[in-house]
């Protein structure tokens, strides 16, 4: 069982999509987790912390086996024409250990960028909503499918990012041995018979 510090859906299903290769069955519980951080998080340090809090907070509801935490955010890149790139963070703490994974980065559109980088740090995706104009021959998965989603038609879509992030994630608890963890191997679905 793994209770994730979020209702957003593309959040549950990323935790569900990446940690279902190892398990024969995820089973994902929503709840309500206070990130800690600014609802326009910038820098790693605010976007790690965020899901790190997420995934701590949920964990201590109880009745589950880890706790999941998803936190995206604006990472300061000069090399990059708009200078920032959206990159998300997933954690999972199972009490005792942590494990952390990055999504891959985009750029939002300027006029989205200016405004969640400024003083009122607006909340990027409420720009995006504001300023999104499907181009015609672009499908539009919804907002369900996130920013990413709507700029790439449906190809990526926000719980596919995810998802990456939290088999990432998962690495320490996969292979403890050469993280330098004490603790046993946990138990993988085997792929006879899938």
């Amino acid at each position: 069982m793994v209770r994730v510090g979020s209702r957003n859906a593309a959040k549950l299903e990323a935790v569900r999509r990446g940690l279902a290769p190892f398990f024969a069955q995820v089973e994902v519980l929503a709840s309500d987790a206070d990130t800690g951080v600014h609802a326009q998080p910038l820098g790693f340090a605010e976007i790690i912390a965020g899901a790190r809090n997420r995934a701590h907070a949920s964990h201590s509801r109880g009745g589950c086996d880890l706790g999941a935490g998803l936190e995206d955010g604006l990472v300061a890149f000069p090399e990059v024409p708009g200078g920032w790139l959206n990159v998300g963070c997933a954690v999972l703490f199972d009490g005792k250990r942590e494990g952390y994974g990055l999504t891959s980065g985009f750029e939002f559109p300027p006029a989205c960028t200016g405004p969640a980088v400024s003083a009122a740090r607006t909340p990027i995706g409420d720009s995006f909503e504001r300023v999104f104009r499907r181009p015609p021959d672009l499908p539009d998965p919804g907002p369900g499918a996130g920013p990413i989603g709507r700029l790439t038609g449906g190809a990526l879509t926000r719980a596919e990012r995810g998802a990456q992030a939290v088999t990432s994630a998962w690495l320490r608890f996969l292979h403890p041995d050469l993280y330098g963890e004490s603790m046993g191997r946990v138990p993988v679905r085997s792929s006879e018979g899938s």
